[in-house]
């Protein structure tokens, strides 16, 4: 398994001679990068063909897993321990600062932290830390007649992770009645969770252990039975909904759903009513929802709208109806009812209408109050409207660029919204906000430890870049107070571009690091994010994709033009399918950055998108294209980084991978470097960490991840000459 994978000396046979610039370098005892084997594997098309010299660096779960590895899957553990050791040794004279940035990192975090209790079914819940550990207390407290009880510790995360190289928690569920915890762990990093029930008034686990799932658990009303979502073993796509009896083997779990579309994944919640069950199948363009009374987990399920291309809704319940969010003849979905009884599309009621300019993203039920989550002009809004009419109201915010979101309010028969809210310069912080009388209350903000943080001495501002296009991209800048807009400051700009995720600015202690040494730091909010709209999202996939990599260069070339800095001084960031972004722009614009960062980069995107077996990949068709149609073949050779690298300059250059990503396996980062390595004419850094015990998400331990972006930031400092 994960951790016995023996690491043996480099073998010899795996590196070519040196050129004769590194030939140069070893002679003034530098070292020397390793240079990967290049078998040629040819990859036919439609007709096309795509010479890959580094396919064999895939290894399958079953090659990455055997106690005694073979000799191709030596090969490559050998190609990727090299590559941590280059980084090492071309690092090393950072280490000391490393270690500055990470103790300063980490001295801004309050260690014996709490978050705010959320009150649920007469339990208060929250998690805490204890100083110096990794991983959170999740706890609770009863709540009856407003006297609080004792401290129940639900989950000991400090001594669940003890020894684990790797530890996460999935999901964390009460039965109703509040005595079983059913809860989720994951010991690999590849997302698949394991099951267990703990009795919450003994503290003894049950028998019941079920493997290979999500991570999310649904108690049905009885409090002996659960749903859950299983994973396919290979792909590991989320397609069957089982239900469990406590006591019995997880061998004769009913299945109660199964998603035969590969293009789909499914899984199982709760309204928050605790009414109904719903199973969601969901993929890029479609989805479709089934519904059980929850008293009755062995009834029959009901489906709301029988799915069709290019319908998407969600529903939630309240009352007799459910509530339908749609985009039904609406781009940024409208707001409709159905009745229960009643629930096909040609029964849905406007409740609230589509608008041009407003991005409907979700809704809060209360017994009282509809909360409705909006986005207008790239920023989100919370909108309060009362059930029985009468005049609703939107919550105020400042900030030239922030983030506010509702979040943490289970409870049905409440005025009290529960919101977070962050700037670039305001910390995280949270809200109980009185719908009824407008007031609000600041129940936590996150605390910056050191004594010299304060929010007056730094700058935001949120300005717009026009893209080759002309279109007006929205971009979000923080720097401290002080920073010359003369050409000569460093700046890092991060974008991610995809799946319609929208990058909100936020607060970050961790980027200070950067602010306080001369750096500013932007987000462009290019499109392939839903930032302006649902519009914003489909002009950056599938045939438009591009846009994305053109809008994230227009906002480089905007901030050189106008000073905030040069090229000599600009850095690009992103990580997964920011990675694929930063690929692209390392091709199409090299000479633009004077360094980049890419994270879990997606960046072999014709190999994967070609191979249905590897996890994820049928459900993203309609992100970027399925190559087995030619004009989608065509487009993305067109743009997939490592399908473009060239005999060319290339600016310096930081990879991060974890040997064990379900979700961008590491093979794409280290195919990428290697032939980036055999073909760039510049001597700028080419690096690679290869972290061999985690997966997409990097290192699990509130702390250990730190070490990676202490890594990171010494990266740039010592690109910008910035010696501590």
């Amino acid at each position: 398994m994960k951790n016995s994978i023996p690491i043996i000396a480099l073998c010899t046979f795996m590196f070519a001679c040196a050129s004769n610039s590194e030939t140069e370098e070893m002679n003034n005892n530098m070292p020397t990068p390793p240079i990967a084997d290049k078998i040629e594997k040819l990859i036919i098309t439609h007709g096309d063909t795509l010479k890959d010299n580094y396919f064999w660096m895939r290894l399958s779960d079953e090659e990455k897993e055997a106690d005694v590895p073979d000799v191709n899957t030596q090969k490559v553990l050998d190609y990727l321990v090299a590559e941590n050791t280059y980084l090492d040794e071309v690092m090393k004279h950072t280490e000391d600062l490393q270690t500055v940035l990470y103790d300063e990192i980490v001295g801004r975090i309050k260690q014996d932290d709490e978050s705010v209790p959320v009150t649920k079914n007469g339990y208060s819940y929250y998690n805490r830390y204890e100083k110096g550990e990794d991983y959170a207390l999740q706890c609770r407290k009863s709540v009856k007649e407003g006297v609080i009880g004792a401290e129940e510790i639900m989950l000991n995360g400090p001594e669940m992770g003890k020894d684990q190289s790797y530890f996460a928690i999935g999901g964390a569920t009460v039965s109703e009645d509040n005595k079983l915890l059913a809860y989720s762990t994951d010991l690999v990093s590849r997302r698949q969770y394991t099951i267990h029930i703990k009795n919450l008034e003994t503290g003894d686990l049950l028998s019941d252990v079920i493997e290979n799932t999500s991570g999310g658990i649904t108690w049905a009303n009885d409090n002996k039975t659960i749903f859950y979502t299983k994973k396919d073993p290979v792909t590991l796509r989320a397609n069957q909904i089982f239900s469990h009896t406590l006591g019995t083997s997880s061998d004769s779990d009913k299945l109660v759903f199964e998603e035969k579309d590969e293009t789909f994944t499914c899984y199982v919640y709760k309204t928050k009513s605790r009414a109904y069950l719903m199973i969601g199948s969901s993929q890029t363009l479609s989805t479709e929802y089934r519904f059980l009374d929850a008293n009755n987990p062995t009834g029959e399920w009901q489906v709301i709208q029988p799915r069709e291309r290019d319908l998407e809704y969600r529903a939630d319940h309240y009352q007799d109806d459910f509530y339908i969010m749609t985009n039904l003849e609406a781009k940024n979905f409208r707001l409709m009812k159905t009745p229960v009884n009643n629930t096909g599309k040609e029964n849905w009621e406007e409740v609230i209408p589509h608008r041009s300019d407003v991005l409907l993203e979700g809704i809060d039920i209360f017994k009282n109050q509809l909360v409705v989550s909006e986005r207008k002009a790239g920023l989100t809004q919370i909108r309060v409207m009362n059930w029985e009419g009468g005049e609703e109201h939107y919550l105020e915010f400042n900030d030239p660029a922030y983030s506010a979101n509702t979040y943490g309010n289970p409870e049905f028969d409440t005025d009290i919204l529960r919101f977070s809210y962050t700037s670039l310069t305001t910390p995280n912080s949270v809200y109980d906000y009185n719908m009824s009388d407008q007031t609000k209350e600041l129940m936590k903000q996150q605390e910056v430890l050191g004594g010299k943080f304060d929010a007056a001495n730094y700058t935001s501002e949120r300005i717009f870049a026009e893209g080759r296009d002309g279109t007006q991209i929205p971009v979000s800048i923080v720097y401290k107070n002080g920073y010359k807009k003369d050409g000569n400051a460093p700046l890092l700009l991060y974008a991610y571009g995809s799946y319609g995720y929208s990058m909100d600015a936020s607060f970050s202690s961790v980027r200070l690091s950067l602010l306080d040494r001369g750096f500013a730091f932007a987000i462009a909010h290019v499109r392939g994010g839903q930032e302006m709209g649902r519009q914003w999202y489909e002009d950056g996939k599938l045939l438009k994709k591009k846009n994305t990599f053109y809008d994230f260069i227009d906002c480089g070339k905007y901030l050189v033009e106008n000073n905030y800095t040069s090229s000599e001084h600009l850095y690009a960031e992103g990580g997964s399918a920011g990675g694929l972004l930063m690929g692209g722009i390392a091709n199409m614009e090299p000479e633009l950055w004077n360094g980049i960062i890419a994270a879990v980069p997606f960046v072999d995107v014709i190999n994967t998108m070609l191979d249905e077996s590897i996890p994820l990949t049928t459900g993203e068709f309609d992100e970027w294209g399925n190559p087995k149609v030619k004009e989608y073949y065509d487009y993305i050779k067109s743009y997939s980084p490592y399908d473009n690298v060239e005999a060319k300059d290339y600016p310096n250059l930081l990879i991060t991978t974890g040997y064990w990503d379900s979700q961008v396996q590491y093979w794409e980062p280290a195919k990428w470097i290697a032939k980036l390595r055999d073909l760039k004419t510049d001597d700028n850094k080419l690096l690679m960490r290869c972290n061999m015990e985690v997966g997409h998400g990097g290192a699990s331990g509130r702390f250990e991840r730190y070490k990676e972006v202490a890594l990171e930031y010494a990266y740039l400092m010592d690109l910008e000459g910035i010696k501590e």
